[in-house]
């Protein structure tokens, strides 16, 4: 009998629905004519497009006219940095957040010529405020990029003050929501904002960007494609605006169940032999959640308990080689090894955590000793060096 899968990566990428799935073929059967020319067969592609557009903006909170797409949610990421930081012309410095991910930071360090300063977080990854309002307090900043929501800790940035301090600098706020949206209410406090579509059970190959209409930005490219680089994707576009609607459909009733959910495995990890768990345990992302296993290698854990059928993750939520140790918990001062990063999708159920949180022990100590550690393993007793942590 076929081995039943557990499917608990749900951080940045989360398993389709019947009706998102159902949204690819009919935009590929109604939308496959290139919405950019004028006959008839693209004007139906093109009100497919539009139709998604003034979907995916009433979650956002914009006018349709302000969201725009792209191949990918990197690729809108470096667009939108790109873009407004050339718009700001005789500036060079770029403010982030020491926790961004890393598409953001390099897109930042590319446009800027490394003029980039990193602001600090506290040891659950809330901005240091009083360091990033002195950060933008230098004339030469183009922008501040601040995600809503990391992908490894959970923790949700208190974006409606972090707005009220780049709005009383005139200076753009780029928030990164590829974590976010779809899971909670979305923010309203930012001047450009960036979404990933597979995050909330779209498809992968789009991402969705919005620029407010006050936000001046300039092409950073050298195509006529505007934001939309070798245009669109009809289908990909029609279902991940499906998606969206079918999460806000339920949304307030997931939250509740999913955060529940979350809460039970922190509650229960934390009472286990060296585990730890990271991130703001109220304000924060009702579907994410990071265990951090002293003594063990994350990858050992990941790899066992993929072979007891339950998906993972671990390492760096943000490098392309996702077993690489984590800049965002040594930015917290935590280990950055030895982590497991949890994310919960809506078809996950009481009984698949019951299961994840009864292997869990086992597995880690199994790690342990494959690793060499037998008996009981300490926490180390010194305190990290929480928050301060400078590029």
């Amino acid at each position: 009998m076929a081995q039943t899968r557990t499917y608990l990566d749900a951080s940045g990428s989360a398993p389709m629905t019947d009706r998102a799935l159902e949204a690819v073929r009919a935009g590929f059967a109604d939308g496959w004519a290139d919405p950019r020319r004028l006959h008839a067969e693209s004007r139906r592609a093109q009100g497919l497009v539009e139709a998604s557009r003034e979907a995916i903006a009433e979650v956002l909170g914009c006018p349709a006219h302000e969201v725009a797409f792209s191949p990918s949610p990197v690729i809108a990421l470096e667009r939108v940095i790109g873009a407004v930081h050339t718009a700001r012309r005789g500036r060079e410095r770029i403010v982030a957040s020491a926790v961004e991910r890393d598409a953001t930071l390099h897109a930042a360090h590319y446009y800027s010529s490394g003029h980039v300063e990193t602001v600090p977080v506290d040891a659950q990854g809330h901005l240091d405020v009083d360091w990033f309002t002195a950060a933008l307090d230098y004339p030469d900043v183009t922008l501040a990029a601040v995600e809503h929501v990391n992908h490894e800790l959970g923790t949700a940035q208190r974006l409606d003050a972090i707005h009220e301090i780049t709005a009383a600098h005139e200076v753009p706020l780029v928030v990164d929501a590829t974590a976010s949206i779809g899971h909670m209410e979305s923010p309203h406090s930012w001047d450009a904002i960036v979404a990933n579509p597979a995050d909330w059970g779209g498809p992968q190959g789009v991402g969705v960007l919005a620029v407010r209409s006050r936000t001046r930005w300039l092409p950073a490219w050298p195509e006529r494609s505007g934001w939309e680089a070798g245009g669109v994707s009809v289908p990909l576009i029609l279902a991940s605006a499906v998606a969206l609607q079918e999460r806000m459909e339920t949304l307030a009733a997931t939250e509740t169940r999913v955060s529940g959910l979350v809460e039970r495995i922190r509650s229960e990890a934390a009472r286990m032999d060296a585990v730890s768990v990271v991130g703001d345990p109220l304000e924060r992302a009702p579907h994410l959640v990071t265990l951090v296993c002293t003594g063990v290698d994350g990858e050992a854990v990941l790899g066992r308990l993929d072979r007891e059928g339950i998906a993972v993750g671990s390492g760096s939520a943000c490098e392309h080689d996702g077993f690489e140790p984590s800049r965002v918990l040594a930015a917290i001062g935590s280990p950055s090894t030895g982590n497991i990063r949890i994310g919960l999708h809506p078809g996950v159920d009481d009984a698949a955590v019951d299961r994840f949180l009864a292997l869990l022990p086992r597995v880690i100590a199994d790690a342990r000793s494959d690793a060499g550690f037998g008996g009981r393993v300490e926490v180390p007793q010194e305190a990290p060096a929480w928050g301060r942590v400078n590029d």
